[in-house]
């Protein structure tokens, strides 16, 4: 049998820039779990890009489904806690597969807890998590404008 190709997370999938994450703490929103905090933020429809003129030059239309991306903190340990820490939680998003319905940037956060925890706990709340994520969004997306939206946390 030949060797199995290697799944991968793939770059479309991934938060790659700074201004992406700090996007998605400053005017995103939160979900707070046992093993991890997560924070979200709902991508525009498209994005355009603009000279220093102020002429728009392009309109690329936002990749679908969720980007996600990692930070673990030096509090949480030394390098090799927190590679292990993203490399677990990687494993459990690339699992979990996320549906490509919702457009959003979420950020993941663990807490120390998450290195003691059982793999299938951190899969099940990756799973709630992305789950919570696209309910309160697309909640969200289906509200009439002018209407009181529901208190997120």
């Amino acid at each position: 049998m030949p060797p199995k190709k290697a799944a991968r997370f793939p770059r479309t999938a991934r938060l790659l820039r700074h201004a992406d994450f700090e996007r998605v703490y400053k005017q995103g929103r939160r979900h707070f779990s046992t093993f991890m905090t997560v924070f979200y933020w709902p991508r525009p429809e498209t994005r355009s890009a603009e000279t220093s003129a102020g002429k728009m030059l392009t309109r690329t239309p936002a990749p679908n489904g969720l980007r996600v991306g990692f930070t673990v903190g030096r509090v949480l340990g030394g390098a090799v806690q927190r590679n292990r820490m993203k490399r677990r939680l990687r494993e459990a998003v690339r699992m979990t597969r996320p549906v490509p319905g919702v457009a959003a940037d979420v950020v993941i956060n663990p807490k120390k807890s998450l290195l003691a925890a059982d793999f299938a706990d951190v899969l099940n709340e990756v799973k709630r998590a992305f789950g919570v994520i696209e309910q309160k969004l697309s909640a969200k997306a289906t509200m009439r404008p002018g209407t009181a939206t529901p208190h997120e946390n």
